[in-house]
């Protein structure tokens, strides 16, 4: 079942429930009348009528239209109108009273005779015959409203979060970094003085991590197996770089095949390693271990802190808490990350849940 068909199971319930009230509530429920040919029901069961439909309109047009837009002039109007309508429409369209509520016959201090006639009349005869006291409709109204309005800017909160996310992805989908491409570059022109028998298969690797970017990051999924090679393509590229000096560990397990992640999702735990882990002059060392079983993934990457120099703009480390933010949305409740930092190594551990 889909979130949205959630959603609107959710919306047909609480409407039934709401219309319910006054059903349930109704001192003539259990008599053999009617509920309908009891005119104070009627009118009551019309104000609810008129509640709900506000609290749609006020969600999905009223707020929307005036509020968000600041129009709030225009906005208390409409309020101020829909309230009126509530609290007067039922007794105007409805006025007779056919049958009394249970309970509610008048106590016979209230009783004098009409005039000319000896028939009994009610004193308080017209507050029965108006809707619920205003201060009842006042304050049905007011919470119909306050629900309505917390709603709505509950859900503008969370699309407003939703676009500045998948804007964020977009935006780390569509690129490779650039100083990994420059690196490469520069290490695939020392291959080419070399006249290095591997200068075309990396040339050929790197063809490929720009294919899978441009051509299937903008997915929301990707098979698992698609998503490992564009990480062996990048780690074999990395290696150009590393000495004999580096102790490297890169160990795939398990099968990948027949299972979907979101794309880009994995590369920014490994970059980060190679970029805060490599240093030919002091002991680095870069573990990554990946192991694909039933429907997880399980991803521990490991890095010694060592002495580098880090390009400009890129101190912060906005990879790893953006992709902190891509898995809360995409897997909010099928993933597990642990950060450990420490004065010597850095180390992530990812368990996700495969889709």
């Amino acid at each position: 079942m889909t979130k949205k068909t959630q959603q609107y199971l959710l919306h047909i319930l609480g409407c039934l429930l709401f219309i319910s009230i006054p059903i349930l509530s109704s001192p003539d429920l259990d008599s053999t009348t009617s509920l309908f040919n009891v005119s104070p029901f009627r009118r009551e069961f019309l104000s609810y009528l008129l509640l709900l439909g506000f609290f749609y309109l006020n969600y999905l047009y009223l707020i929307p239209q005036y509020y968000f837009a600041r129009k709030y002039m225009w906005f208390f109007i409409c309020i101020a109108g829909s309230f009126s309508i509530i609290a007067f429409l039922p007794s105007l369209i409805m006025p007779g009273n056919m049958h009394m509520h249970k309970g509610m016959m008048p106590p016979d201090s209230m009783r004098m005779p009409a005039y000319g006639t000896g028939v009994p009349h009610f004193r308080g005869y017209r507050r029965f015959l108006l809707p619920p006291m205003l201060g009842g409709s006042m304050l049905q109204f007011l919470l119909v409203f306050s629900l309505s309005f917390l709603l709505r800017v509950n859900r503008r909160i969370n699309d407003i979060q939703s676009e500045k996310l998948k804007t964020e992805v977009s935006y780390l989908r569509a690129q490779i970094n650039p100083h990994f491409l420059f690196n490469t570059l520069n290490s695939l022109y020392a291959l080419s003085l070399e006249k290095s028998d591997s200068a075309p298969e990396a040339i050929l690797k790197l063809s490929s991590m720009m294919r899978y970017v441009v051509t299937e990051s903008g997915r929301d999924t990707v098979p698992l197996e698609n998503e490992i090679a564009y990480l062996k393509n990048y780690v074999s590229l990395q290696r150009l770089r590393m000495d004999d000096a580096t102790a490297f560990t890169f160990i795939l397990s398990g099968n990948a095949s027949g299972k979907y992640i979101s794309p880009m999702l994995l590369i920014p735990f490994v970059e980060n390693a190679f970029k805060y882990g490599l240093n030919p002059e002091e002991n680095a060392a870069i573990d990554i271990h990946m192991e694909v079983a039933a429907d997880e993934l399980l991803l521990k990457v490991k890095n010694n802190k060592v002495t580098v120099v880090v390009p400009p703009g890129e101190e912060s480390g906005h990879g790893i808490d953006n992709t902190r933010q891509r898995l809360q949305y995409l897997y909010p409740d099928r993933h597990t990350l642990t950060i450990l930092d420490t004065d010597d190594f850095f180390e992530v551990q990812l368990k996700l849940i495969l889709v």
